[in-house]
């Protein structure tokens, strides 16, 4: 039986309890007024009266609690429409494809990118490969029919790079999250990365109109709205490793774990940046709320987090309507739940109906939100938040974002490019590179973020 369906169960014993709790009121009222009253009767019926008062608050605060699970949930379900990132990247086979000819490179011919990694370093270090320039030929002239517009896009950012494109499926299939990953980023606004330029420009209204009550028969007061330009600069993410051209030609496994390895380590150093990157990473632009106890606690450590809700809702007025996020560590994350209060844990576990503070939903790491704060925040995990702020650098942090203004900008389906580099020839060593373009920021509104960090935060005890 679903929420819903409880709620409305709920609400007819409810209504059925009122009616009845209503009727014995009556009843009681007839008994008082009686010439001769029956002691014994009032007496009943007033029992009577008080056990169903009893019922009826139970079942009005079981009303309610469901309500209150059905509105969490809602909150939840319009977040995650919010910051469900516009770049995911369609099923492989989903792609519209010109012709019926199948593929150069296949889930079904080439499923880890051996074949497509070692055609790359072949067409780059050995240009009498026939076959294999060829294949690469064919696997671009694919790309510009299914992807063209993406490919003039990557190609105009920067044009210090050059490199092929790796095959969609690659990169639909080392998206999960093994590394770090992203879950930051999976988290935020996202925004297609323009055509052209190596910035992106956003506009920030810094003076607003102003309004005023009019004196009759007088002319009306005009104000003047102002704004600057925010201009985030275009960054190139790369990964690169090198590998001996005898693992190349000889090794079983070598190739087939390459691409997966430069693709996760390319989408893990991107959030890495988004958090932690100098004057625009999030912990930078953050702004701080202390956190300072030599025996820290979870209740003592909650009501930060209401005062970091409250700051960006006093920064953002009728812009914060929803879409507040607690960013935290993973290690931070199970300290708040194995807190434990006087008769209850501070978080609820799957499947336990307990009296609890926040709720734990059991999610993987880099599944999505891991469950909710008392209040109804919900909560991301990323192990990229570091673990060495503060003066003794055994501290983490944990921020407090509105994803609404989080904005980050991707090309879709990046990371696009892979390149071999030859400069390593005369030493038998590939450098082989992944790299794709994003901008990003936190700061359309002073204030929008905020951090919590401080000797409470130093590394758990258990």
């Amino acid at each position: 039986m679903s929420l819903k369906d409880l709620i409305v169960r709920a609400k007819a014993e409810r209504d059925a309890k009122l009616a009845e709790r209503n009727s014995i009121a009556e009843d009681l009222n007839v008994l008082r007024g009686m010439d001769e009253v029956d002691e014994s009767a009032v007496s009943e019926k007033r029992a009577a009266k008080n056990a169903a008062d009893a019922e009826l608050d139970a079942l009005i605060e079981r009303v309610a609690e469901l309500e209150a699970e059905d509105a969490r949930d809602e909150a939840v379900n319009r977040l995650q429409a919010v910051s469900t990132p516009s770049v995911r990247k369609p099923a492989y086979d989903a792609v519209t494809r010109t012709g019926a000819e199948p593929r150069t490179y296949s889930p079904d011919t080439d499923r880890t990118g051996a074949q497509f990694l070692s055609d790359v370093v072949s067409t780059t270090l050995n240009g009498s490969d026939f076959d294999a320039r060829n294949r690469m030929e064919r696997h671009m002239a694919e790309e510009r029919v299914e992807r063209g517009e993406l490919l003039n896009r990557g190609a105009a950012a920067v044009a210090n790079f050059a490199g092929l494109v790796v095959p969609q499926y690659l990169t639909d299939l080392v998206a999960k999250n093994a590394k770090a990953g992203r879950p930051l980023a999976d988290a935020m606004r996202h925004l297609d990365l323009p055509a052209v330029g190596n910035t992106v420009n956003i506009s920030r209204v810094t003076t607003g109109t102003s309004a005023a009550v009019q004196t009759e028969n007088t002319a009306p007061t005009e104000s003047s709205i102002d704004d600057t330009l925010l201009s985030p600069a275009v960054v190139t993410v790369e990964n690169w490793q090198s590998l001996s051209r005898q693992s190349i030609d000889r090794s079983v496994g070598a190739l087939d774990v390459t691409v997966d390895d430069l693709i996760r380590g390319y989408h893990t150093k991107l959030d890495d940046t988004l958090i932690n990157a100098a004057t625009n990473g999030l912990t930078n632009v953050a702004t701080s709320i202390t956190y300072t106890d030599s025996s820290p606690t979870a209740a003592e450590l909650y009501p930060k987090v209401l005062q970091g809700i409250s700051a960006i809702e006093a920064v953002l007025l009728d812009q914060s309507q929803s879409g507040n996020i607690a960013l935290m560590h993973s290690r931070r994350w199970y300290w708040m739940q194995s807190q434990v209060g006087t008769s209850f844990p501070f978080m609820g576990q799957p499947g336990l109906a307990t009296q609890t503070g926040g709720v734990n939903y059991g999610e993987l790491y880099g599944a999505g939100f891991r469950g909710l704060l008392p209040d109804g925040t919900p909560v991301v995990v990323d192990n990229n938040i570091g673990t060495t702020y503060g003066a003794a650098t055994n501290e983490d942090e944990i921020y407090i974002i509105n994803v609404n203004e989080a904005f980050l900008w991707e090309d879709p389906s990046a990371p696009m490019f892979i390149r071999a580099d030859a400069a390593g020839a005369t030493s038998l060593n590939v450098p082989l590179v992944v790299f794709g373009y994003m901008a990003y920021t936190f700061a359309r509104y002073t204030g929008a973020t905020q951090k919590i960090g401080g000797t409470g935060l130093v590394v758990p005890t258990w």
